[in-house]
């Protein structure tokens, strides 16, 4: 605060030597060569002489009352042709307005004198600097139209200092556009108009407070758990989750969804020719998105169900062998299925009738298949088989070769993630390979298909990638030497290195400031990847393949790789196994409040007038009920 009164001091002191050189130098300019008087200030004395000529005349010729009016004498000073004495009342006028004690001393008869006015300038100038809150700016200035358009570009910290200044400021800095935006650019409401809530600002507040007790609760592991369980499947197979539905397949052959929005139960059946065999086939993989649920089973057959309409499939269509890859479009309904070397997609019409868009056969076995996500008119598709990775559409046709992505001889693909715009490679180096620097992860532009980005050097092998559900900027991916690593795909370096996992990692998800991995001995770990510490964990049997998390719900599914374990009885009449084959699928919510009574047991919850609650509280140091006094 003192360096700014210092410099403050020091520009008024400035401020007036320019002030004062220049009025010298006007002066001197004026004054002819050794102090005569030069032709130009003999001609404005002249001329000011004839103006005060001209008004002394008019003045005699027609005499003004006392009480004329100021409008009525610069009327007729106008028609005279007076035009200084004209321009001296009105910066006397404007004088006056600013509040300066003498402008009502002025003489309006007689001529202006510049230094003294140069003088009360710079006095009026300091009066102005020392009274900041009376300058307007808005209120007379600038329409509201083009101070919304400034305010535009300022933050919640910068409006909440600006509604602090004036009346009017405060009527802009709360204008529900304002903080529209700054609600839809923080990712809150996506997609929400400016009608859909009466304040936005308490909005965007609320919705900080929310977003604040939930990564609270994330770091604590606070809020609540679910087993997602169905004791009549039998053995866990495969899940899958999104948007809140989760979808589970057992070694029964049923397929199960939840609804964790509105845990609303509900039983996919699967098409008659399932239902007639006996046994029934395995499920070897589901996919669930938004509106559609599909899952493959043993003996090739692929059903699709529609999440709103009921539970009987909508398509269905028949592989020759089992079905060893299947996906689904996250964001339309768009199935991919492999079987072999056979790759087929199926998606609607544009009038909602189901059809085979592409049916590829490449040269070798298919290891996995992604549909790559977003909406398109033709369903994009990437295929990996061995050393191979392919991308196909449906206007491929037989005579044409499948796009090549990706083919290094000796160096096979261990896994595959896909973004909108990128895919990222595991690729293992063996053989004369190894001596390249290990294996590493290569991400290529599906528009170009160039590799863009180099990263990693390990000696074990990449065992997942998840490009699509992490942040914009960073690549994460597990490793069989048990460690989890992020990548920064601007620079390429290496962001976080974690020892995470004695088992090898089997499945991991980031964001921009935790880290979820799961591992093969079952282990389920959130990380801080600011610090890169362990926040918590929790130990399930059966290795972790499953994990999605948004921003409050975290799903995790151990699936046993033992399909038929020993000692399980598998006979007709016995249709459960013992729980310990199963497998298991969590659903963890953070975002409930721990403060509410909801979290604590009924019987703690109970008065001293039922006994159950009496006996119970009375033996308690810290007894749960409030004694009130009688």
């Amino acid at each position: 605060m003192g360096m700014e009164e210092d410099e403050l001091a020091a520009f008024r002191e400035r401020w007036k030597q320019e002030l004062t050189k220049n009025t010298e130098t006007s002066n001197k300019d004026k004054e002819g060569y050794f102090g005569h008087p030069s032709k130009d200030s003999s001609s404005l004395h002249q001329s000011t002489n004839f103006w005060e000529k001209q008004s002394s005349s008019s003045q005699q010729t027609q005499p003004t009352p006392k009480d004329q009016p100021q409008y009525v004498s610069i009327a007729e000073g106008l028609l005279d042709g007076r035009s200084s004495p004209l321009l001296d009342r009105i910066e006397q006028e404007r004088t006056r307005r600013k509040r300066a004690p003498w402008s009502e001393a002025l003489n309006t008869d007689a001529p202006p004198q510049k230094v003294n006015k140069c003088k009360k300038l710079l006095e009026q100038f300091l009066q102005d600097l020392n009274e900041v809150n009376d300058i307007p700016f808005f209120d007379v200035e600038l329409p509201y139209e083009l101070a919304l358009k400034i305010f535009h570009f300022l933050g919640r910290t910068d409006l909440g200092r600006c509604a602090q200044v004036s009346k009017s400021w405060k009527v802009l800095a709360e204008d529900e556009v304002l903080w529209h935006r700054l609600c839809l650019e923080e990712g809150y409401n996506n997609g929400a108009s400016i009608s859909d809530s009466p304040c936005w600002k308490s909005t965007l507040r609320d919705c900080r407070n929310t977003e604040s007790v939930v990564k609270s609760n994330w770091k604590n592991r606070v809020g609540s758990i679910r087993h997602l369980q169905y004791e009549l499947g039998k053995v866990l197979c495969d899940v899958s989750s999104c948007a809140g539905l989760v979808i589970a397949g057992y070694t029964s052959g049923d397929v199960r969804l939840w609804d964790t929005l509105h845990w609303d139960k509900s039983y996919l059946h699967p098409t008659h020719s399932i239902r007639d065999e006996t046994p029934a086939p395995y499920v070897s993989h589901v996919r669930v998105n938004k509106t559609v649920a599909t899952a493959a089973y043993e003996n090739g057959c692929v059903d699709v169900w529609s999440t709103e309409t009921g539970h009987e499939p909508i398509h269905q269509y028949q592989h020759l062998q089992r079905v060893h890859a299947l996906d689904l479009n996250p964001d339309s309904p768009a199935v991919a299925s492999a079987s072999g070397p056979d790759v087929r997609v199926d998606a609607p019409d544009e009038h909602g009738y189901w059809r085979s868009q592409c049916l590829v056969q490449l040269p070798k076995p298919v290891d996995g298949i992604l549909v790559v996500p977003g909406r398109r008119d033709v369903p994009l598709v990437t295929a990996w088989a061995d050393e191979s990775v392919y991308v196909l559409d449906s206007r491929w046709n037989e005579e044409q070769e499948p796009r090549v992505l990706h083919s290094v001889y000796g160096h096979p693909v261990t896994c595959v993630d896909v973004s909108p715009s990128r895919a990222a490679l595991g690729i293992k180096s063996c053989g004369w390979g190894m001596n390249d620097g290990g294996n590493k992860i290569q991400v290529y532009s599906l528009e170009t298909s160039q590799c863009e980005l180099t990263v990693g050097n390990s000696a074990g092998d990449f065992t997942c990638v998840n490009l699509r559900d992490s942040h914009p900027h960073l690549l994460v991916c597990g490793n069989k030497d048990r460690r989890v690593r992020v990548f920064d795909l601007r620079t390429g370096s290496s962001v976080v290195s974690l020892y995470a996992h004695h088992m090898g990692v089997t499945t991991v998800q980031a964001d921009d400031w935790k880290i979820v991995s799961g591992g093969g001995e079952g282990l389920v770990s959130v990380w801080e990847m600011r610090i890169g510490a362990k926040l918590w964990e929790m130990h399930n049997r059966h290795p972790v393949r499953h994990i999605r998390f948004n921003t409050s719900t975290l799903v995790t599914a151990n699936v046993p790789d033992e399909k038929s374990p020993r000692g399980a009885c598998i006979t007709d009449d016995d249709l459960t196994a013992h729980r310990r084959y199963r497998g298991l699928i969590c659903h963890y919510d953070f975002s409930m409040d721990s403060s509410t009574l909801d979290h604590i047991l009924p019987i703690c919850r109970s008065n001293y007038t039922e006994s159950s609650g009496y006996n119970y509280n009375i033996g308690l140091v810290m007894p749960y009920d409030i004694l009130n006094d009688p």
